[in-house]
């Protein structure tokens, strides 16, 4: 993960050191390699962790996710988890920082909580995500509006879409991308 000092996150209100937001990316079983490696590179630029869920369609050994996270995917903060229940066990996430995105999401994404910690938690490319995740989660689901034109967004980019405006709110998060 991107390592930044604290005054770095210093508020212009106040002056006083902010922390900065702690966004996790969760995979849950993804098939294309290029999507993943992709969603890696948006995590480092954002300074997310990922996490990826098995079954994973895909060797993280093949050069197709290197390709596409270039020369950063080492610098990628990774963690993959043989299962779901796992990752939530170590991680233990409370209930509002979990957004659950589904293309059936009972609200909007730009109504997700933005808390210090958040969990953006997406399924497989052609699968979504199981149906007990969802359910698990119900009252934490969120969707990117479409048109009828297409069936879905693409995942990287739904990603991409969801981390960035989780961080939208996040001052320090200003503060430090506009101080690079």
């Amino acid at each position: 993960m991107v390592q930044t000092p604290a005054d770095e996150f210093a508020s212009t209100e106040t002056g006083r050191p902010q922390i900065p937001p702690e966004r996790h990316v969760v995979l849950v079983a993804p098939e294309i390699h290029w999507n993943t490696g992709n969603i890696g590179r948006t995590c480092l630029a954002a300074g997310a962790r990922l996490h990826l869920i098995k079954p994973l369609g895909f060797s993280l050994d093949r050069k197709e996710v290197k390709r596409a996270g270039l020369d950063y995917w080492k610098q990628v903060n990774l963690t993959v988890w043989n299962s779901f229940d796992e990752m939530i066990d170590a991680q233990r996430p409370n209930e509002d920082e979990m957004a659950v995105f589904t293309k059936t999401g009972a609200r909007l994404f730009w109504t997700m909580p933005r808390p210090q910690r958040l969990f953006l938690v997406f399924g497989s490319e052609t699968r979504g995500l199981p149906e007990p995740i969802i359910a698990r989660y119900a009252a934490s689901t969120y969707h990117i509006p479409i048109t009828d034109r297409t069936r879905s967004l693409n995942l990287s980019t739904a990603a991409a879409i969801a981390l960035y405006e989780s961080l939208r709110h996040a001052h320090p998060f200003h503060a430090w991308s506009l101080s690079k």
